[in-house]
């Protein structure tokens, strides 16, 4: 009996470390805003090479419809929009196993906190090598161009 309970809690347990991966592989679904409140992200940009990008902005999307301190709020939106596209999250870091060209983009630093579609953001941005480069020029005009 001892050794029926050993195996089947073996197996559910290896079933489990199977279906976790998948789960979370695919992307999630966005979820319905709280009260229809726009998404509200805070970007800060650092050594861009550029000045006036430099700072803290507050961006807020309606859809695709920009507000708040964003230089070019509006088209932040859009872009995000389409980033967005079939559940993607266009915040996600470059995976980790991912070859990158070992060139240096500039000091350039962005953080991103708040909301979108309704899921908690978190992300840092850097131009510390090629696949950082590309990542932080497929954001823009949410984050700016930045000068080496």
């Amino acid at each position: 009996m001892l050794r029926r309970l050993v195996l089947t809690s073996a197996a559910s347990l290896a079933a489990l470390g199977v279906a976790t991966p998948l789960a979370v592989a695919a992307p999630l679904p966005p979820l319905p805003s709280l009260l229809g409140a726009p998404d509200s992200l805070t970007i800060t940009v650092e050594r861009s090479g550029n000045p006036t990008a430099d700072g803290t902005f507050k961006l807020e999307c309606d859809g695709d419809r920009g507000t708040g301190t964003h230089p070019r709020a509006q088209r932040a939106c859009e872009r995000l929009a389409e980033l967005s596209q079939d559940g993607q999250d266009p915040f996600s870091p470059v995976p980790q196993d991912r070859m990158c060209t070992q060139q240096h983009g500039g000091p350039a630093t962005a953080r991103v906190e708040g909301t979108w579609h309704g899921r908690p953001v978190e992300a840092e941005f850097a131009r510390t090598n090629g696949c950082e480069i590309a990542r932080w020029e497929n954001m823009q005009p949410v984050l700016p161009q930045a000068r080496s």
